[in-house]
């Protein structure tokens, strides 16, 4: 492998401003020009009281369970600490990151599978019978978790963190960025992007491969009608490798 094993290719990266340096650094690291167009705007919860309330009562549940880094960043933002005798929990290894940096060295998270069902497997999570869960998210997701748990006799409650939006997407900019690849990391996002380019969506599902995080993703991106998909192992060292494999092997 050359240095630089992704010069001269133009990615474009999807996530949040907020959450896109370090897949950009890296990228650069490599070689490659990252185009910064998020998909998701990402601010602070409508409803402050709500989550006033659950950081009053925080130390009267067995497990909070944290859906994304952002979940980290705006949960914690009011939590502040973990209280004394609260275990957490983590759906992938981004977040668990995020909550080792600074709040909790001991995080329940998946080794291989970062998704609900991987989390749902793991063995500190069977025996939850009268337990009191709280999952931070943002507004709505997936209730695969949440109702999993409920019948494994727990009672779980939904803590809404952060809300998420929908930039206006202009179908010039993503065209003139000439992508010659494509990372989406949640299916939201490329729902999105699907939907808000319209007919330009076309000319990139013909000639630009895109590079996901999950096989969910994939799946979405196949009924789409994408050429070229690429199922990556999670975070952005698993993008990278990746795109490094794609691109060694499209340019022998």
């Amino acid at each position: 492998m050359t240095e630089r094993p992704l010069a001269g290719l133009n990615i474009v990266v999807t996530r949040p401003r907020d959450q896109a340096d370090g897949l950009a650094a890296s990228l650069r690291t490599l070689g490659a020009n990252p185009v910064m167009l998020p998909l998701l705007e990402i601010a602070p919860a409508p409803d402050q009281a709500a989550l006033q309330a659950f950081v009053q009562s925080a130390a009267t549940y067995q497990l909070l369970i944290f859906i994304s880094p952002n979940a980290v960043q705006y949960g914690m933002a009011a939590l502040s600490h973990i209280p004394d005798g609260v275990r957490v929990a983590a759906v992938g290894q981004g977040t668990a990151k995020a909550l080792r940096k600074r709040y909790a060295q001991q995080v329940i998270v998946p080794s291989e599978r970062f998704d609900s069902e991987g989390l749902l497997a793991l063995p500190e999570l069977q025996q939850v019978a009268a337990w009191r869960i709280a999952i931070l998210r943002g507004d709505g997701g997936r209730e695969l978790l949440g109702e999993t748990l409920a019948s494994r006799g727990a009672q779980v409650e939904y803590v809404t963190c952060y809300q998420r939006s929908k930039p206006k997407l202009d179908a010039d900019v993503w065209l003139s960025a000439h992508p010659d690849a494509i990372t989406v990391t949640s299916s939201e996002a490329l729902t999105h992007l699907w939907q808000g380019l319209g007919e330009a969506a076309a000319t990139l599902v013909q000639n630009t491969t895109l590079f996901v995080a999950h096989p969910r993703i994939a799946e979405i991106a196949k009924t789409q009608g994408w050429q070229q998909v690429v199922t990556t192992a999670a975070g952005d060292d698993g993008m990278c490798a990746g795109l490094v494999a794609w691109t060694a092997q499209h340019r022998k």
